[in-house]
């Protein structure tokens, strides 16, 4: 299966903030590198 991952910088949390569409308004995961956010994603997935 494919999900969609998006990930965007938040100058209020100073992080990488992820949202899974696919999975609901509320499906969300952070990380501080894009990379560590993207891998959290992953682990969600």
């Amino acid at each position: 299966m494919k999900y969609t991952i998006v990930i965007q910088w938040s100058d209020e949390g100073e992080c990488f903030v992820v949202s899974l569409p696919e999975w609901g308004e509320f499906c969300h995961t952070h990380g501080d590198t894009y990379e560590e956010a993207f891998k959290n994603a992953q682990e969600v997935v």
